[in-house]
């Protein structure tokens, strides 16, 4: 396994940078989930928002991802390329965005409900934040991945849900996806221990039913086996010795 990458204090500052440019487009985009509007308008309004801040779409061109984001609706998990599939009211829209700035990466993803949206999808929301929350909780030099990837589970299976295995947190940088990986459970294989500096994506993806997934034949799109719905949120996470740094934020109200 390769060794985990630890920041200078600019380095940081310019990921503190890339990734207050990355909550600001994931504002703007979630300010456009409106029923009617197509996933591929999404994207393209990512990218605009993207380039007006002096920043480039760290996905677009990655191991030839074709779009500006990844956005993924109701069974979809991650990685969706956005069409001229219309949202409907009640759909839930998963929006995972990179922004590259200075050389470094900002990774976030947020669920949005396109309007409005069922009881159960309102749960499954609100338990994959909690469960985010809980993971960044134990973003601390000392702990391990294994101990974010408990907590992440702990919460989301005590609400009855799912914990996808198949994809991960990891370590972000000047790289989209750098050491370590981080997963969303307890790993038997054991875990890596956390660093100050270590800068990592927590990214809980979260079932109403069996967590098992599938890859459509676009190569890229991840969707539930069961087809029930998902959830994704992520943020961008500094490991201190203290409290973990958010470093995909802004000084607005925080979106989740």
């Amino acid at each position: 396994m390769a060794k985990p990458i630890l920041k200078t204090p600019a380095e940081l500052d310019s990921m503190r940078r890339a990734g207050s440019i990355a909550m600001a487009v994931l504002r703007r985009a979630v300010a456009a989930v409106t029923p009617g509007v197509t996933t591929g308008e999404l994207d393209r309004l990512v990218g605009e928002t993207i380039r007006s801040h002096g920043a480039a779409s760290a996905f677009r061109g990655y191991r030839d991802f074709p779009a500006e984001c990844c956005i993924s609706v109701n069974e979809g998990v991650i990685h969706g390329i956005g069409d001229s599939r219309r949202l409907q009211f009640g759909d839930l829209v998963k929006i995972d965005i990179g922004v590259r700035h200075e050389g470094f990466v900002g990774d976030l993803a947020m669920t949005v409900p396109c309007g409005g949206c069922s009881p159960l999808g309102q749960k499954l929301m609100d338990v994959t934040i909690q469960a985010l929350r809980e993971g960044i909780g134990y973003a601390r030099a000392g702990n391990s991945t294994n101990d974010v990837g408990r907590a992440v589970q702990k919460v989301v299976e005590a609400a009855g849900f799912g914990v996808v295995r198949e994809f991960c947190g990891h370590g972000v940088g000047r790289g989209v996806h750098e050491e370590p990986q981080v997963p969303n459970y307890f790993d038997r294989r054991g875990g890596t221990k956390l660093r100050a500096g270590m800068t990592i994506a927590i990214e809980p993806m979260v079932t109403v039913g069996n967590p098992a997934v599938k890859l459509l034949d676009d190569q890229w799109t991840v969707v539930t086996q069961d087809r029930q719905l998902a959830a994704h949120f992520e943020h961008t996470v500094l490991v201190t010795d203290g409290e973990p740094e958010i470093l995909t934020s802004d000084n607005l109200p925080p979106l989740y």
